[in-house]
């Protein structure tokens, strides 16, 4: 019973994936998402008190997945770190000629619940963005990146705003040019100096 309970949980939040990603937050119903995953409506209450729960485990599933696609990309490309960053970047912008390609779902759903700042699934976010910074962080750190906290940082605004200007203007173009001015950068702020803080804690 134990296993069977797991199961329809997972079913529930992969419906949920898939109908909050493609249509947004607000759009999608527990309905529909009870009817994709093929369950009561009642049945899924029994899994998620409401309808803000599904949405935080909802992003909850996302994070390992789409960390890991990034680290992907990258350790599949050859080269010195300012090169395989921009290749992540190339790798963005092939990824986003996809039409079902809906941006960054983290980010989506914070501008969906802007007006909610102490909403669960905003925390959930926010976790996920400073993990994937802290990641570059360590990357930056690791090949004697000068300040690596705020490259860091840099990257990431790069990131996120060539998305937002992907899903605006529907062109992957902004991925490749976000990435030439990340390797510009990184090869600009490369140093032999070192974090002296092994949780890269080193402000600017």
């Amino acid at each position: 019973m134990k296993r069977d309970g797991a199961a329809t949980r997972r079913r529930i939040v992969e419906a949920a994936d898939v109908l909050f990603y493609g249509e947004g937050l607000k759009s999608v119903g527990v309905d529909a998402i009870a009817e994709k995953a093929g369950i009561t409506k009642r049945t899924l209450y029994y899994h998620f008190a409401s309808k803000d729960d599904l949405i935080s485990a909802y992003l909850e599933a996302r994070h390992l997945p789409t960390l890991g696609r990034y680290q992907e990309w990258l350790g599949s490309i050859e080269g010195g770190l300012a090169q395989r960053i921009e290749g992540m970047f190339a790798r963005l912008a092939k990824t986003a000629e996809n039409p079902k390609w809906k941006g960054c779902g983290f980010a989506r759903a914070a501008a969906e619940l802007a007006g909610l700042p102490g909403h669960p699934a905003i925390a959930v976010a926010s976790r996920h963005k400073h993990a994937f910074e802290a990641w570059l962080c360590e990357l930056l750190r690791r090949d004697d990146v000068q300040k690596p906290k705020l490259v860091a940082q840099q990257l990431m605004v790069l990131l996120d705003g060539a998305i937002t200007h992907i899903l605006i203007h529907r062109d992957p173009r902004y991925a490749v040019a976000a990435g030439a001015a990340a390797a510009t950068l990184i090869k600009a702020a490369k140093s032999h100096s070192q974090c002296l803080k092994p949780n890269c804690e080193l402000t600017a």
